[in-house]
């Protein structure tokens, strides 16, 4: 059965960890979290950075609906997705780290994949 994680939280909950965590990747280009966090995102970003590449207005108002914040909003339009237009998928990478220290929840870092410009 495939579908969503719930992450221990309400679906409006669920719903915005991922959008402030998406926002925060475009913003930093990288962010420290848990491993299954790190996959739900990794999904939205995927589709938000494709829908980015459309570069119109109705991609934008679409993409808005999930990134709030206008200058990441203007990061992910101008500098991200273009970055990316040659790149059919595959835009983040996972990279897992130790275990955290109390609970031991398998930790990881989501990045950006660099786009190698010839």
């Amino acid at each position: 059965m495939g579908g969503q994680r719930k992450l221990n939280r309400s679906s409006s909950h669920r719903k915005a960890t991922l959008k402030n965590m998406v926002s925060e990747l475009f913003k930093h280009e990288q962010i420290e979290t848990t491993v299954t966090k790190a996959k739900e995102v990794q999904k939205k970003a995927e589709k938000l950075i494709t829908k980015a590449k459309e570069n119109s207005v109705h991609a934008r108002r679409i993409v808005k609906k999930d990134i709030e914040d206008e200058n990441i909003l203007q990061k992910l339009f101008d500098e991200i997705a273009p970055r990316y237009y040659e790149r059919p998928g595959g835009y983040t990478r996972i990279i897992k780290l130790y275990p955290r220290r109390g609970d031991g929840a398998e930790k990881a870092i989501l990045e950006l994949v660099e786009e190698i410009s010839e």
